[in-house]
Parts: C-alpha cells; sequence; structure tokens
C-alpha cells in the first residue's frame, strides 16, 4: 500500500509533549529531526517561506551524498536557528501535517530543538534579556530611566556597543519605551447596559500585553476608546504577566508555564464571569487560543481561555455581524497598506481587519499577506537582521507601491519593521499606525 502524495483534510495539531522524558531525548530529537528533513528535502515546498528552509537545502545540496544522511548531525542546529515559529509552513504550505500518516509539524519539531537547547544551557544572555519583555519594560520605563533608555537607543556610541557585546543590530529601529504605561493611565468604561449578540459577549476585559503597556500604549488607549464608541463595557484584567510567547520562541518553556500560573486564574475567572477576552497584540493572542492550550491540554481553565480569548477585530466584525457595530465613520482614511502578520493568519479567522477597514468610506484598503520576517526578537539580533530584511523585502516592496497614506499592521514591531525597510515611510511619507487607531480616527474620536 503506497502512502499518498498529500493530505486533504484540515491540519490538526497535536498536543506537545513537553513533560515526558522523551521530549528532551538528543538521540531522538536527532532521528526526528533527519525523519522530517528528508521529507522536507523531497518535498522542498517551502523554499520561498523564510530561511530556514534554504538553509536546510543548502546543507543537503552542498553534503557529499547531496542527501540527508550527508548532512552533519550538528548542523542541524543551523536551520533550528533561523525558524522563528511562524507557523506559516504548517498552516499554508505542508501537504503533509497530521492527519497525514507522515505527521510533519516542522514548527513544533524546531520548537523541540530550542527547549533542548535551552535545557542543555545553550541560550545566550542577550536571548534571555531580550524574551524577558515584562522586566524590561518595567526596569526601561522607571521615571528618569526611560529617557536615558530611549536616548541609548538611538545614539550611535551606544548602538555600537550593543552591536559588539550584546548582539543587538546597529541598524534595527527598536521601539521607544513609553514615561506613562498603558496599565497605569488605562480609563476603561464599564458604565454601558451589556448587550450580548448571537457572537459576541457583550462586555470585554483587555489584557494589556507588555508591548502596549511599556511600548506603544497608545494602541492600549485608542482600543478602549473604540469600545466606549460602540457602547461596550470594558476593564483592565487586574493582573497580568507576559503572555509568555518570547519565551515560547526561547525554548524556555518552564518559563512559559510559570506566567500561565499568573494569568490563567485571572483571565479564566473574567471569561466564567461572561467576558470576551481581548489582547491587542496578535502573538499574545494567539498564545493563548492555540500555544498554551497545545501545552497544556488537560487544563480547562487554559481551554475556557482559549475559547474566550478574541482579536480586537475578529470581536469588531463579529459585533457589526451581530447589528451592534457603529458604522458612523465620519473620517476618510485614504490609501492604507496593510499587512496580515503570520501570528493573525494562523488564528484562521480570515482577514477581519481589511474587512472592516474596508467599511470605512474613503478608505482603499491595500493587503499585502505575506511574513515581514521580524517576528518579535529574532529581526533585532546580528545574526539574524540581515535576513529579516531580506525576507520583508517583497512586502517593503508591495506596501510602498500603493503610496499609502497609512502604513498598518496587527502587529506594531510588524508595522515598524516594514517602515524601516520602505525607507522611513516611503517616497510618499506614509505614516504608520496600529489598525485600532485608524478605526479610531475614522470615528472621528
Amino acid at each position: 500500500m503506497t502512502t499518498r502524495e498529500g493530505s486533504l483534510e484540515a491540519p490538526t495539531r497535536h498536543a506537545l509533549d513537553w513533560k515526558s522524558p522523551g521530549f528532551y531525548d538528543e538521540a531522538r530529537l536527532e532521528k526526528e529531526l533527519e525523519r522530517v528533513f528528508d521529507i522536507c528535502h523531497g518535498c522542498r515546498r517551502c523554499v520561498n517561506l523564510c530561511t530556514a528552509f534554504p538553509t536546510l537545502f543548502d546543507l543537503v545540496d552542498e553534503s557529499p551524498t547531496m542527501e540527508v544522511d550527508g548532512v552533519r548531525k550538528a548542523d542541524f542546529r543551523k536551520v533550528v536557528d533561523q525558524c522563528y515559529l511562524c507557523d506559516m509552513c504548517y498552516m499554508t504550505k505542508c501537504p503533509y501535517v497530521p492527519p497525514h500518516p507522515w505527521n510533519v509539524d516542522f514548527p513544533h519539531l524546531m520548537l523541540r530543538a530550542k527547549a533542548v537547547g535551552f535545557r542543555k544551557g545553550e541560550a545566550k544572555l542577550r536571548d534571555k534579556l531580550l524574551s524577558s519583555t515584562d522586566i524590561l519594560g518595567k526596569l526601561a520605563t522607571i521615571p528618569v530611566v526611560v529617557q536615558f533608555v530611549n536616548a541609548a537607543n538611538k545614539a550611535g556610541f551606544t548602538r555600537n556597543l550593543m552591536h559588539t557585546t550584546l548582539g543587538v543590530h546597529r541598524d534595527r529601529v527598536l521601539p521607544e519605551y513609553a514615561a506613562d504605561t498603558f496599565r497605569s493611565h488605562a480609563r476603561p468604561n464599564a458604565s454601558f447596559p451589556v448587550r450580548d449578540g448571537a457572537s459576541t459577549p457583550g462586555k470585554v476585559a483587555v489584557f494589556s500585553t507588555c508591548y502596549i503597556n511599556y511600548n506603544e500604549p497608545g494602541i492600549g488607549h485608542d482600543l478602549l476608546k473604540v469600545l466606549e464608541h460602540n457602547q461596550v463595557p470594558a476593564i483592565i484584567a487586574e493582573k497580568e504577566a507576559c503572555c509568555g510567547m518570547p519565551k515560547l520562541e526561547l525554548g524556555d518553556l518552564e518559563s512559559v508555564a510559570r506566567s500561565k500560573e499568573v494569568n490563567i486564574p485571572v483571565l479564566a475567572r473574567l471569561a466564567r464571569e461572561g467576558y470576551a477576552l481581548m489582547s491587542g497584540v496578535p502573538s499574545c493572542t494567539l498564545m493563548f487560543k492555540q500555544e498554551l492550550p497545545l501545552l497544556f491540554p488537560e487544563d480547562d481553565d487554559v481551554k475556557r481561555v482559549a475559547e474566550a480569548m478574541f482579536d480586537p477585530f475578529e470581536y469588531l466584525v463579529l459585533r457589526h455581524k451581530d447589528g451592534l457595530l457603529s458604522n458612523a465613520f465620519t473620517t476618510p482614511l485614504g490609501k492604507v497598506s496593510y499587512h496580515v502578520p503570520c501570528h493573525l493568519r494562523v488564528q484562521n479567522m480570515g482577514q477581519k481587519t481589511r474587512e472592516l477597514l474596508e467599511m470605512i468610506p474613503g478608505t482603499r484598503v491595500t493587503t499585502v499577506e505575506r511574513c515581514a520576517g521580524h517576528d518579535g526578537t529574532w529581526g533585532v539580533k546580528t545574526e539574524y537582521y540581515e535576513n529579516s530584511m531580506k525576507i520583508g523585502r517583497p512586502v517593503f516592496r508591495q506596501m510602498s507601491e500603493a503610496g499609502p497614506d497609512y502604513v498598518s499592521s496587527d502587529c506594531a514591531i510588524a508595522g515598524r519593521h516594514i517602515l524601516q525597510g520602505m525607507g522611513a515611510g516611503g517616497e510618499a511619507g506614509a505614516k504608520k499606525c496600529h489598525p485600532v487607531t485608524l478605526v479610531r480616527i475614522a470615528y472621528g474620536i
């Protein structure tokens, strides 16, 4: 009996058995890497997604046998290091994902390899530091300190020093830290009556996220304004830690578990009270919707949080379908170049942000659905910066060609990366705005 070429069924994601001893067994890991790499070598469908696959195929083509068995096992790590867990190969390209009997889950295999490497002590101090977003944010936003940090992140001398000592590329435009954090100045309005829709709970609890809290609080304030304009009662989750995505990408699964123990009890209680949970950063939303349920499949509270978690535009478009969203847009946006980030695409909910932006009169949306190549801290690092710009080049070009008034991405970091790649907004001098901010502008509030 022959195995069919590809799978026609929808992908099935298996839970990650990361607590079993076999998960960290290097011999088993090496065997599985060789098996999956051999399948990838025979297919090569994902060659244009990122640099992980070209790295693998170059290793194979340059080996004595021109097969995976000719590649030195120590070189497998070169492939692992190029993967930043965007999930695009699993969700959009690979025909051999489960339920296909070959059971290929490339991102989770890379995660396993990263976890083995982390347990062996291979993670650099820089990587541990950059992935500690909550700690960095708390330190960097201390009064007086914040001005120094922001100035240092722009100064040539300190950037050269960071490049040579920390491994943070001197040319990467870094986000500023906010003098006033979102959580300390948020003013949610919970005074409206709860109007549940057929598809949406009528009240929202916002998970701030490290990035919005410490770097771009304006996104959070604009989200609250949009909810208030639509008379949706909103609160802020009273306690939160980092969602855990930066530590997941590092392979530090124990730290992910510790963050989960802080966040899930609070969010699960809010979900039980009937709140829609909402995060303004796609990676954080994905962490609660997909990654934590796959890491902790037996935890009922994790499942409850996943079921209650919404992307802002997923919620707003469903609210529109429930007949409960205001369409009284007063300000046209002109031309918007909109980028769909990978961690939004893999949530399998369609292009809800584009759908809502296209409801705004006098607005023309050009949508680019391709990885921009930054991915959290990956594109910040000296060894990956050039690759991140290379991966993003088609996105920079397509976003610029429309001559936009606004450059926008649900991932604020990707938006900054794209603007940098376009050359400070390109010839048209486009302004970077988060989609939530664009909706606030369109409402005239």
